[in-house]
Formats: structure tokens, sequence, C-alpha cells
């Protein structure tokens, strides 16, 4: 049995549906039972277990444990999640797991100029004094988090702080069949796994994409990483930890050019989806 924490969001749900495909065994973990969980109903669907488990409540995750061998843990970053995750962590580790897939960061170093990603690397660290097995996933920035700019690209324009950094993206359904890999065949299981599309596009080449694509001129906005910060604060009503994130992750591209891993294909023996396949599957979340 494979318990698959975060199931309704992004990541989680992708793989839940990755491994619903490979016919393997799989509870779906969820704050909120009651509610469906997308993509798993449908005349065609094997029935999906669903259990009731909260981080921050011990005794439900010892019982979304229970009887399950494998453990996918991805948690929306926090300012909690050292402290969340390492309890998970603990629980499973008593509980049975015998194999844990986290989601982590690219930048997971204890010196890390991003507080999230030494946050990540703190996990890592406990995980791996646990003595369980584990699988280490890194991927660069969700593709799905793009649809995000959306209320920005019908202004016209996108802001962010990066210049002509090239940036690495990757969709969130590559993640998951990633992830249901590591999990279904275990000669892979074991290793740390940096994920990336299949090529780097900078948010100038972004909006000129767009434009292309909705009809719209669509112009890069480079903004310092003050003014970004309290653009995000101010405009986007992000919480003060987050705007941080972003401008910190947005600065550390700047300082470390990045470039695409091979991993996606080489795991899963095709290429991994294209930033254009994307924007083009979503394109009307981008038009004025």
């Amino acid at each position: 049995m494979i318990a698959v924490m975060g199931a309704t969001g992004a990541t989680g749900n992708a793989l839940l549906h990755s491994l619903l495909a490979l016919g393997a065994p799989v509870r779906a973990l969820t704050r909120t039972p009651h509610r469906p969980i997308p993509g798993t109903t449908g005349a065609h669907r094997p029935p999906v277990e669903v259990q009731y488990a909260d981080a921050t409540d011990p005794h439900s995750l010892r019982t979304a444990f229970k009887g399950a061998g494998q453990l996918f843990l991805a948690m929306a970053n926090s300012p909690a999640q050292v402290e969340l995750e390492t309890r998970v962590i603990d629980i499973a580790a008593h509980t049975g797991i015998g194999h844990i897939v986290k989601i982590s960061a690219p930048a997971a170093e204890p010196d890390s100029p991003v507080a999230i990603s030494r946050g990540h690397h703190a996990v890592e660290e406990h995980l791996r004094a646990s003595g369980l097995t584990h699988t280490i996933l890194r991927p660069y920035a969700f593709m799905q988090n793009l649809l995000r700019l959306a209320p920005t690209v019908a202004q016209g324009v996108i802001r962010a702080t990066t210049g002509d950094a090239p940036i690495n993206h990757v969709d969130c359904r590559d993640i998951g069949d990633v992830a249901a890999a590591v999990l279904t065949r275990p000669g892979i299981a074991g290793a740390t796994y940096t994920l990336t599309g299949p090529e780097a596009v900078s948010y100038p080449e972004l909006a000129s994409r767009l434009t292309a694509l909705t009809g719209d001129p669509i112009r890069y906005v480079n903004l310092t990483p003050d003014e970004l910060r309290d653009d995000l604060i101010h405009n986007a009503h992000m919480p003060t930890w987050l705007a941080d994130h972003v401008t910190e992750i947005q600065q550390l591209a700047i300082a470390r050019p990045e470039t695409p891993t091979t991993t996606v294909s080489d795991i899963l023996g095709r290429p991994p989806r294209t930033l254009d396949a994307f924007l083009h599957e979503h394109h009307g979340h981008f038009r004025r």
C-alpha cells in the first residue's frame, strides 16, 4: 500500500493519477476526506481509499499510515514545514513505513540563500538519520504555478526580478510520473533526483511566447528584489514569508544559472512535457 500525503495538491494529485494508471494499491491522505479528490471518480476508475491525515494531528498520522509500506511526502511550503515533516517521518518510521519519497527543493543546502530550501535540507537530513529507505525528488518551478500569473498577464505584464536569467520549469504530471516510478520500481529507489523540463526559459521569453499565443502584447517588467517583494505583498496579497521566498528563489536563478537535466527522460523513457505544450493546453487562462 502506498500512502500519498497531499493527495489534493498539484504533485500529490498527479502522483495519484499515475499510480491509478499503473494499478498500484494507493491510499489518498487528505485533511478534507469529505471532499471529492480530483480525478479519482468515474466509471473507469478503480476505487481509491481515502483517509484523513493532518500533520498537526499525530493520531491521524498513525491511523493513516497503518498497513502502508511506502509514503509520498509532499507538503506546502510554510514556516512550520520542518517541524511538520520531521514529525511525519518519525511517525512513519514507528508505524512500519519502509520507504519515503520526499518532495524537496533543488537548493536544499545548509547554507542556501533560500530559507525554505534550508528547511528542506534539515528535513532531508532527518530522513537520512531515520534509517528508512528514502528517495528525494528535487523539482524546479512547477509549470502549474505559472497559472498564477494570469491576473497580471491580463494587464499585459509579467513582473519578476530575474532579468534574462533562464528558469527551469517542470510539469507536475512529470513529477507524479517519476514519483510513481520510484514507488513501483525498487531498483531506482533510494537516490536523489533533480527534475526539470526540457528547457530553461527566461521571463522575457515567456512574455514573448504568451504574446504569440494570445495575440495580446505582453511585456516583461524587471523589478528590484525589494520592488518585487512589495508587489507580492501589497498587490498579490502574499504573506511576508512567501513573498520573501519567491524573491529569494528568483535571485538564486541569477546567482546560479539554471540548466535542464535529463532525469525525467532517463527514468521514464520519454521526454518531459514542454513549456509550450503546457501554455497551449492552458491558453484560456491567459486570454484577456
